[in-house]
């Protein structure tokens, strides 16, 4: 970007400003609904910050206690007088579980081997349900922070997706699959000690049911369910074992009950905007907030959206506007700024926005159908954003996203926006096997990574290409992360007639590899059922690891890695490294690849250094291989 009055127009001003720009995470009301605590990096490291509601005015709690990358959530204690956090040790994620109180002391509270992740804080203050890796797969424990003790609620051969206590405390509604079926997640209601568990009669076996929050009266249970596709909230009575559903038009994912008990908030995807709703329980009525069309989050994870009877908690962002702390009063559909977006030099006419557009794609680009030997996928509309550096001509960033469990979204994202003030045109695809679609397009990847999903994004590349005449085909750049990664590495090696660069980015590349080193949930609830099991599918695995076609790679690649990643392993990068170094590749800003693994960093980092530290490797890999904004003016 280049407009005066828009920010700075220096590559490395651009740079150190964007990445300092201060991001706020995780708000959570307190229990009475008087204070909020969030994490927010205004001093330049992630702190915990504690709002005052009324006064509109908020402190810092701690002071470098808490993790510098705001990955997981935080949660107030019952007593509203601390609030619980995770620390891992360098972004490894194999986080225990602390508390700091008002006057910053800080305590441990969940000490285990493995992962630790807080699912639910007990009415009676001393009460901790937690999801732990401890002995192997991710399954519920208590903790009493009385005695100390920690015991083991459940032990299930797969994972437990999440856990919540009963209001009085009594009883724990948790979700798993015991079933066969790897596609089934069933809700279960069990005693708080874990006894006596019961399959709640939710949807049909090989859909995916889960909890989301008590009635305040602990009768009723809110619930999603993909049974019928989309995804559908549900309330479902414990009494009776009858379900009431809601919706049905758009996949919708429930939030939470409102203080009421008649009233629960949801968010609902249209195309890509995430978009609240509060449903009458009485009525079946839905009616949608009055917000401008982006992303509303309520940090349903561990996160409390209530401040009182009629007033919600949202934090909400545009693809032009940095997210925002709003008050929404549901009486009067008027929000009320409670921490207001940063900006820093720059305004938010300077930020592009998105241009949201479908295309049909049977999977396989054109330029690459005459090669095509098995018949052609479905046809699917898929989804796309682009976004306009205003360059011209502009090279182009393909920007995948990850999970593959994902979806790009008309909110405002830092490397986007980045990219954009560098001069490139950046393009997001929402794949077959993205969320937002139902059931059926998410299994659409099922048994075929690296395939049909990998030609809907070289399809979308093809088009906005050939119908966009301001883009430039001589300088086309694949970059992503995680899943992201796994395609910036596959678009490389599978369309290296389409590619100039590529920046792949903690992903993945040697899939058994994956699976046999990746965290134990990771490995039933996204390899096996994905995928399969190696020993099943051996060739599967062979053939959709972009290290089996290492060779075929044609133009520079920088491999990008952080050395604690537990989800996707360091050894991905080195093993795909080594793989380049065999087949005669060589490293380096003259070669044919280009390496870096990130130190103090595991799965990606919202930390403002770690950040900048990325955004530079970034910058200058662009810069040399295709040329950013500066290159081509210095042209």
């Amino acid at each position: 970007m280049s407009d005066p009055d828009g920010g700075p127009t220096d590559p490395e001003a651009v740079l150190e400003e964007l990445a300092g720009l201060p991001t706020l995470a995780h708000p959570t009301a307190s229990p009475d609904g008087s204070e909020v605590a969030f994490y927010y990096d205004v001093s330049g490291r992630n702190e915990l910050h504690v709002l005052d509601v009324e006064s509109g005015t908020h402190e810092q709690w701690s002071d470098g206690e808490v993790p510098r990358n705001a990955r997981w959530h935080v949660e107030w204690g019952a007593d509203g007088e601390r609030v619980f956090f995770h620390l891992d040790d360098d972004g490894d994620e194999q986080n225990d579980v602390y508390a700091i109180d008002r006057d910053g002391s800080v305590e441990t509270v969940v000490e285990m081997d493995g992962q630790v992740v807080l699912q639910d804080v007990g009415e009676d203050g001393e009460t901790l349900l937690v999801g732990s890796t401890r002995g192997g797969q991710l399954n519920l424990y208590s903790h009493d922070r009385t005695s100390g003790e920690t015991t083991k609620l459940t032990g299930y051969d797969r994972a437990v997706l999440t856990g919540l206590l009963s209001p009085d405390g009594s009883r724990l509604a948790y979700a798993t699959n015991e079933t066969d079926d790897f596609d089934n997640v069933d809700v279960y209601v069990s005693d708080a000690d874990g006894s006596a568990p019961e399959t709640l009669e939710i949807g049909t076996t090989g859909a995916e049911a889960l909890p989301a929050d008590w009635g305040p009266d602990g009768d009723r249970l809110l619930v999603v369910d993909n049974s019928d596709d989309l995804s559908r909230c549900g309330v479902y009575n414990l009494a009776t074992g009858e379900s009431t559903w809601f919706g049905g038009d758009y996949e919708e994912e429930p939030q939470a009950f409102l203080p009421d008990g008649e009233r629960f908030l949801a968010v609902r995807t249209r195309e890509a905007a995430k978009i609240p709703v509060v449903y009458d329980v009485r009525t079946g009525v839905g009616r949608e907030l009055d917000l401008p069309e982006g992303v509303a989050s309520f940090g349903r994870m561990g996160g409390d959206p209530v401040l009182d009877e009629d007033r919600l908690l949202t934090l909400h962002t545009t693809p032009t506007r940095r997210p925002e702390l709003l008050a929404y009063d549901l009486t009067t559909d008027e929000t009320e700024p409670l921490v207001e977006a940063e900006y820093g030099p720059f305004s938010p006419d300077a930020f592009a926005d998105a241009e949201y557009f479908t295309i049909e794609s049977d999977g396989v680009p054109e330029t690459r159908q005459a090669a095509v030997e098995h018949d052609p996928y479905d046809a699917l509309e898929i989804g796309c954003l682009l976004y306009d550096s205003g360059e011209r001509p502009s090279p182009l960033v393909v920007n995948p996203h990850g999970g593959p469990r994902g979806m790009d979204t008309k909110s405002f994202d830092l490397y986007t926006q980045f990219l954009l003030q560098r001069g490139f045109a950046v393009l997001q695809v929402n794949y077959r096997g993205s969320t937002g679609r139902g059931r059926e397009f998410i299994r659409e990847l099922y048994d075929d990574w690296g395939g049909a999903e990998q030609g809907d994004v070289a399809s979308a590349a093809e088009h906005v290409l050939t119908t966009r005449e301001w883009l430039d085909e001589g300088r086309v750049a694949v970059f992503g992360g995680s899943y992201g990664g796994y395609s910036a590495y596959w678009q490389m090696v599978q369309y290296p007639d389409l590619y100039d660069a590529g920046v792949a980015w903690i992903g993945l590349t040697d899939l058994e590899d994956q699976y046999e080193n990746t965290m134990p949930h990771y490995r039933t609830e996204l390899m096996e059922k994905n995928m399969g099991i190696p020993e099943e599918n051996p060739d599967l695995y062979e053939e959709r690891s972009p290290i089996t076609h290492v060779d075929s790679l044609e133009a520079p690649l920088f491999v990008v890695h952080g050395v604690n990643d537990r989800r996707v392993p360091v050894s991905q990068a080195r093993l795909f490294r080594d793989a380049l170094e065999d087949a005669g590749y060589t490293e380096g800003p003259e070669g044919e690849f280009e390496y870096r693994e990130l130190g103090e960093e595991g799965h990606a980092s919202s930390d403002i250094e770690q950040q900048r530290r990325l955004f530079r490797l970034l910058d200058d890999f662009l810069d040399r291989r295709i040329g950013t904004e500066a290159a081509a003016t210095d042209d």
